[in-house]
């Protein structure tokens, strides 16, 4: 019913914007009702005579985008959930050296798609990064056309020598992304900056810039160099300049995604199936707001929203909501006797949207 609406939120996550999708819910008793619609909106969207005259709704949807949070509004007659989706971010590592091997696996041990550039055949393949989703050997100077870099990039310039490293830095101020790292001494930095200043280069681009590059913690091995790098990608990716809520260094919640599950949603379904997300969730638990599970009639399943007793129920309600349509949200106790009783080992408690489709 609502294929149109996943099919155009994959396409903005596929070229790297960030989205919310608002499901608009009628509510007939406590936590249970019909699904009205689902609209998809993009921060452009935000100066549309539709929300012009919604202010409040409008708010809230810019709080989602800069915080990361699903939230559940009563701003309009019906009940609004409220679900920010951003792109899997890319770390993009500029150099395949000694320094970028580690960098490349542990980033793709904290969540990044990870992708390798470096203009020598024996630096760049897969025998020496098998974790990297994309390896490209090109030049610096002409890589960018394949990297098609995107907002949500993280950049991180380690190449081997001060001219690549500037060719690289004057191709990504070209744009906007997410975080800008270059490794190098105090003084090469400082002469790299002087250079792109004389150049006409702005103070605020060259700000944006993080060199030397990597969280100060002593650091000496290529190992240990690629932890202090991460660590501070880490940080930008996990704490926001939120500007428009005229807060600054706010923790942002990054919200669980699973694009196969988009994917699946975005397409017309040959049986009955109900979609379970989770949109809250206090304490220790498996997984967070923003996870989603598909329950079809036939009993297959994709995604999860945790696994274990407490999915295992909110299969069995997605089972009776696909004959009943609508939506309801289902209340999953993970703590004290319940958790003992049921075999869990977290100790939280989730608000599991199910809804038919």
């Amino acid at each position: 019913m609502f294929e149109n609406a996943y099919r155009g939120l994959l396409g903005e996550l596929i070229l790297g914007k960030e989205a919310v999708l608002l499901t608009f819910m009628k509510p007939k008793e406590h936590k249970a009702g019909d699904i009205l619609n689902k609209l998809l909106v993009t921060k452009d969207n935000l100066t549309d005579d539709f929300f012009s005259n919604n202010q409040e709704l409008s708010s809230e949807i810019l709080h989602a985008f800069t915080s990361g949070n699903l939230i559940l509004s009563n701003a309009q007659k019906e009940t609004v959930l409220i679900e920010p989706y951003f792109p899997k971010p890319r770390l993009v590592i500029l150099g395949g050296g000694h320094i970028a091997k580690p960098l490349c696996e542990f980033g793709v041990k904290v969540g990044f798609d990870v992708t390798v550039v470096d203009d020598r055949p024996s630096f760049a393949n897969a025998n020496r990064f098998p974790e990297a989703s994309e390896i490209i050997c090109e030049s610096f100077e002409r890589c960018f056309e394949l990297i098609k870099p995107r907002k949500s990039d993280f950049f991180v310039i380690v190449t081997r020598g001060h001219r690549h490293d500037g060719v690289c830095l004057r191709n990504i101020l070209g744009y906007t992304s997410a975080y800008i790292g270059m490794i190098g001494s105090k003084r090469r930095v400082r002469g790299m900056k002087d250079e792109l200043l004389k150049e006409g280069y702005s103070k605020d681009q060259l700000d944006s810039i993080n060199a030397p590059i990597g969280l100060d913690i002593g650091a000496v091995t290529p190992e240990e160099i690629a932890v202090s790098i991460i660590a501070q990608v880490i940080k930008f990716r996990r704490i926001r300049d939120n500007t428009w809520d005229n807060e600054v260094n706010t923790k942002f919640n990054w919200p669980e995604c699973d694009s196969e599950v988009i994917k699946d949603m975005s397409k017309e379904a040959e049986i009955l199936r109900a979609l379970a997300t989770i949109i809250s969730s206090k304490g220790s638990v498996p997984r967070k707001a923003g996870a989603k599970m598909i329950v079809w009639q036939d009993g297959r399943v994709m995604g999860s929203i945790g696994g274990g007793c407490s999915e295992a129920s909110v299969i069995a309600l997605a089972r009776d909501i696909m004959l009943s349509k609508g939506y309801t949200i289902a209340h999953v106790d993970m703590t004290g006797n319940v958790a003992e009783e049921e075999g869990m080992v977290c100790g939280g408690t989730m608000e599991v949207l199910i809804e038919s489709f």
